[in-house]
């Protein structure tokens, strides 16, 4: 360390030596390690360096399923006098045997049912209408189901496998709600938008911000791919970091392929910190703690929530960071992000708007 050695790895003791040294008799002792040299080298990214930057452009039928998907989330059941497939109903069951079982507000949704055949005896069936079928059949003898459906134990089903009677005596639907300011507030905040167009915008800006993340992504592997060719093929002691890999797994060999693939990642690393050095990039406990909250704010995004409370959002992000190896993997996140706002800022950026297959195409290019 008082000398900057650069090194890879842990120095590793001689093994020979140890035979020549006395614990018991010897007052002075000489220890002799071998080290694994760092590779010099410059990594230089300025204007002069040109990379693409691609543009995700959201689809339309991705911004209508967006908006489809927050209508249904403040829809409501309603009754109704016909059953279409996906409408729940409710009934009397009864078992078309003497003594047989009644089962008196019975809820089905013919929809869930196995058989088609069975399914389709509820086609266009009304309120008051009676529909016969056999419940074993309709939900392929599934214990579970069944037992919850006839209300008895799961032992008994078997017991039960013929035909029942379905009275129905109410049809209920889920309706999707019309886009108003009850489904704007519920998405994005109270008035934030307060029409169609502005509500289909801000989907728009919402898809753009998480593919920001994305294309920041795919900016990153293209940094890689440009530095490692531009900086040529690094020299290693391949001797001792062969050593050095295989004492990290107990001694193991490591196969040729693999090592070729570690020294691909080494040499990776080594850049990209020589980069964050370069740009002077530090991250914080609330530059980790934003990473936290932006991968929360994106699962709740997945389940169509957009509007999360930021409180809720910090709460959720804290419990990630208490488990070590999520925390560590934040913190390498934290220093991507950025890493990558000082290459944006750095070099020349070619855009590209691009669509979100061209996209996957071009990031499997890098894999």
């Amino acid at each position: 360390r008082e000398n900057k050695v650069d090194m890879v790895g842990e120095p590793l003791p001689i093994e020979e030596q140890q035979a020549n040294i006395n614990m018991v008799d010897d007052k002075d002792f000489t220890f002799e390690f071998e080290i694994a040299l760092a590779p010099k080298f410059d990594a230089v990214l300025d204007k002069n360096d040109k990379l693409p930057y691609y543009r995700i452009q959201p689809t339309d039928e991705m911004i209508e399923g967006q908006v489809k998907a927050f209508a249904q989330r403040c829809g409501e059941y309603k009754k109704v006098d016909s059953y279409e497939d996906g409408d729940m109903l409710k009934g009397t069951l009864t078992e078309s045997v003497e003594n047989g079982i009644v089962v008196r507000e019975a809820v089905m949704m013919p929809a869930y049912m196995k058989a088609d055949e069975q399914k389709a005896l509820f086609a266009g069936a009304k309120v008051d209408d009676v529909v016969t079928f056999n419940p074993s059949v309709a939900f392929a003898n599934n214990e579970a189901e069944l037992s919850s459906l006839l209300k008895v134990e799961k032992g008994e089903v078997a017991a039960h496998n013929g035909d029942f009677t379905f009275a129905i005596t109410e049809i209920t639907r889920f309706v999707a709600s019309e886009l108003n300011q009850t489904v704007f507030d519920a998405a994005f905040g109270k008035d934030v938008v307060t029409n169609e167009a502005d509500f289909r915008t801000k989907i728009a800006e919402q898809f753009a911000g998480r593919f920001e993340v994305e294309s920041d992504y795919k900016l990153l592997l293209d940094v890689r791919a440009y530095l490692t060719e531009k900086l040529g093929k690094f020299e290693y002691d391949e001797a001792i970091l062969r050593r050095v890999m295989e004492g990290n797994k107990s001694g193991e060999t490591v196969s040729e392929e693999d090592f070729q693939k570690s020294l691909e990642e080494l040499t990776w690393h080594l850049i990209k910190e020589q980069l964050a050095r370069k740009f002077e990039v530090k991250v914080d406990d609330n530059d980790v703690l934003d990473v936290a909250k932006a991968a929360t704010r994106d699962q709740f995004a997945q389940y169509g929530m957009a509007n999360v409370p930021d409180d809720l959002l910090e709460n959720y992000a804290k419990e990630m960071l208490k488990q070590e190896k999520t925390r560590e993997a934040l913190i390498n996140r934290a220093v991507d992000v950025k890493l990558i706002q000082s290459i944006k800022g750095a070099v020349t950026l070619n855009e590209e708007s691009v669509s979100v297959e061209d996209f996957n195409k071009k990031v499997s290019e890098n894999a």
